[in-house]
């Protein structure tokens, strides 16, 4: 029997997406005898906690603090090594988020583990858990097994099935655990947001990023229009940022964050490869460019020539239409 400890993120007392895929993973890997449990780590995690009851798992640790406000590795290191003492997990998962490549390289070193970290997809076979991963910015990809244990793996968002409600969820428990209150060498005193938007890119499911092509900061509207009725996300190119068109928490790329929604729309964008690191995996890729030979069209599933200031609002009516 082994048993698998979910860090399940939240934010401002939410749960993210990425924590309901991590629970996926863990589900993939538990056959009929291993434990689930899950650490929720925050200042203000109750009502989360509450709504993972329904998903079936055996233990929901909670750990509330001042400390835990905002992330710190230090602090928030110090909750997991306490879940860690209570659970006694043989597999521990992160979401490959900014956090979680934080901390499962620090939960590793102190199991003395090995980590398959920015996993897309996971495989059962005869009892062997198989992790695949991209490389070279999404060019090759490797399947990693572990020759011995505990694990430490991240999951990128977007990629594994999010959990379901489980059918029988009624031995789930919520078990408060003590903050260790450990000696902070940093401590967080405020936080200025860089907000991308509504929906956190990483999570959302559509994508519509703009290059150089904008032209102006102004040339961000019709996409942000576009994706506010669409329901997603706002990102751009490091071209875009560089310019001064828009902040650089937007951008994606090699330099930027990686993406992987169901839906990317790139607008006045080359498709440089250093932008393709970030968003090469993406479900379905768009491409609206003036340039019929921009290198973007080479991986775009659809393509449409012609200005993204004429295109775009047509696309923009024309969904408003339908939805």
């Amino acid at each position: 029997m082994r048993r698998i400890l979910v860090y399940a993120e939240s934010r401002d007392g939410k749960l993210r997406q990425v924590a309901l895929e991590t629970l996926g993973a863990a589900r993939i890997l538990a056959n009929d005898s291993d434990s689930i449990c899950i650490l929720l780590a925050g200042s203000n995690v109750t009502e989360a906690a509450s709504a993972l009851l329904p998903y079936g798992s055996d233990t929901i640790y909670v750990m509330e603090h001042e400390d835990l406000k905002d992330y710190s590795p230090d602090a928030y290191m110090a909750a997991v090594q306490a879940a860690i003492s209570e659970a006694k997990p043989d597999v521990v998962l992160f979401g490959h988020t900014a956090i979680g490549r934080d901390l499962a390289p620090l939960t590793a070193a102190s199991l003395n583990a090995g980590q398959i970290s920015d996993v897309t997809m996971i495989e059962v076979q005869d009892g062997e858990a198989s992790f695949t991963r991209p490389l070279y910015a999404g060019k090759a990809f490797e399947k990693r097994v572990f020759e011995a244990g505990p694990w430490v793996v991240t999951i990128r968002p977007n990629n594994i099935p999010a959990a379901e409600p489980a059918a029988d969820s009624g031995n789930s428990s919520i078990v408060n655990i003590p903050y260790p209150a450990p000696s902070l060498r940093s401590v967080v005193k405020d936080v200025v947001r860089k907000t991308t938007g509504k929906i956190d890119l990483a999570e959302a499911r559509i994508v519509i990023s703009g290059g150089r092509g904008v032209k102006s900061a102004d040339g961000f509207k019709p996409l942000e229009e576009l994706a506010d009725l669409l329901g997603g996300a706002v990102g751009a190119s490091r071209g875009a940022c560089d310019a001064g068109y828009c902040d650089y928490a937007l951008q994606i790329g090699q330099t930027g964050k990686v993406v992987t929604p169901e839906i990317y729309i790139a607008c006045g964008i080359s498709g440089a490869i250093q932008h393709l690191a970030g968003m090469s995996q993406s479900r379905v890729i768009i491409a609206i460019n003036k340039d019929p030979e921009a290198p973007i069209f080479k991986v775009a599933d659809y393509g449409i020539v012609g200005d993204l200031f004429d295109i775009v609002p047509l696309l923009t009516e024309e969904f408003r239409k339908v939805l």
